[in-house]
């Protein structure tokens, strides 16, 4: 399926650039999307990952298709109920909750905590027990699986901070069977973002199967397993690829988890959701020439889309003012690093001061990892229907 965002540039005008501009049709077709793709499954069960792209009306859109929420802090937690999305729907992971963001979830009766260490789930016994309630709670379990991801967004490995090592695991599923105010309903996954390779969902799954057979040995039955996310996009070919294959995805889970009775399946999607709707709208400032290289120099910065120069991300460029002659640039910001930079020897059309450039699939990480770094301000966005 191809997919051709129209921008229109004669509304441009009425706006500071940079901005975010978000095709709500392509949006919209995406979690139509999603929604065909898990209809026939009363077992899965799909949440978006807030920190993907907070913006309150991609929200309302997200929540009115009925999925939950995946939340990693208390201004998550918030969002979400704020957005309208059922309170049982919503559920809290991240390395380090705070009281305050715990006693949110706790008051605002969310569906699952997912726990990621002892200290942490004895915190969350103690608020609950403090309030006279029970917290349901999820296991984050790191699987020791490679995700073929970037460094940075590998989640799953020993080596990272995330989840409960799986020698640990049954001692730390003892402690939840002993707390008095907390319930276990199931185990959390988490391997990685930006996950193109199905294997890495081919191995979780078999590491999820034998992780059950042994609860089930020991006789514990758990209601959900939470796989996690982040199936990825097509960031250089947006029109050609704008939707992900859902179908291809959901298929993993459906031929290789071996499920009980009565158990769901949760995922997180994100970046798969909303990254293909969103572009950065900068203004070209000025064309510098120099000795090697032609600059062209945009008024967004990496303090507007820090992708490039956090993960090393290569977001595609079009210059939508012009379509004349191709040249070579290097498309930079006017940030002081000189990692400000989205693209090296570019090939855009002769590029002047004025034009409108788009750095696409910027619809998540963008928005919501923008800084005032410089004391520049925030992007503004606009939502296109």
């Amino acid at each position: 399926m191809s997919h051709s965002t129209i921008f229109p540039i004669k509304e441009f005008s009425s706006l500071r650039t940079p901005f975010y501009f978000y095709d709500i049709r392509l949006l919209k077709s995406t979690l139509s999307a999603i929604h065909h793709a898990v209809a026939n499954d009363s077992t899965f069960h799909v949440h978006y990952a807030i920190k993907a792209n907070a913006n309150p009306g991609l929200l309302t859109i997200i929540r009115d298709y009925g999925l939950g929420a995946d939340c990693v802090s208390g201004a998550e937690v918030q969002a979400a109920l704020d957005a309208g999305f059922q309170p049982d729907k919503i559920v809290f992971a991240g390395v380090g909750k705070r009281a305050d963001e715990i006693q949110l979830g706790l008051d605002s009766e969310i569906g699952c905590f997912n726990i990621e260490s002892v200290p942490e789930l004895e915190l969350i016994n103690r608020l609950a027990c403090d309030k006279g309630r029970t917290a349901r709670v999820a296991i984050r379990v790191n699987p020791n699986i490679d995700a073929h991801t970037h460094h940075y967004i590998t989640t799953g490995l020993t080596e990272n901070k995330f989840g409960i090592n799986l020698d640990q695991l049954a001692d730390v599923a003892d402690l939840c069977l002993k707390l008095p105010n907390i319930e276990l309903i199931g185990l959390h996954f988490h391997i990685g973002s930006q996950i193109l390779d199905m294997e890495p969902y081919q191995a979780l799954c078999v590491k999820i199967n034998r992780l059950q057979d042994d609860f089930a040995a020991r006789g514990i039955s758990l209601q959900s397993n939470n796989v996690g996310g982040d199936l990825g996009i097509d960031y250089e070919h947006p029109d050609e690829s704008p939707i992900p294959d859902f179908n291809r995805y959901f298929n993993v889970f459906r031929e290789n988890l071996k499920l009980r009775p009565g158990q769901s399946v949760h995922f997180e999607l994100g970046r798969s959701i909303v990254a293909q709707c969103g572009s950065l709208i900068t203004q070209v400032k000025n064309i510098k020439n120099g000795v090697s290289k032609d600059f062209v120099i945009v008024d967004a910065g990496m303090t507007d889309l820090i992708r490039p120069a956090l993960y090393g991300a290569h977001h595609l460029i079009q210059n939508l003012s012009s379509h004349g002659q191709q040249h070579i640039y290097d498309v930079v910001g006017p940030i002081c690093e000189s990692s400000d930079c989205f693209g090296h020897d570019e090939r855009l059309p002769l590029t002047s001061p004025g034009d409108y450039i788009a750095l696409r699939s910027a619809g998540a990480y963008g928005e919501c990892m923008a800084s005032r770094y410089n004391l520049r301000a925030l992007p503004g966005s606009m939502l296109y229907e």
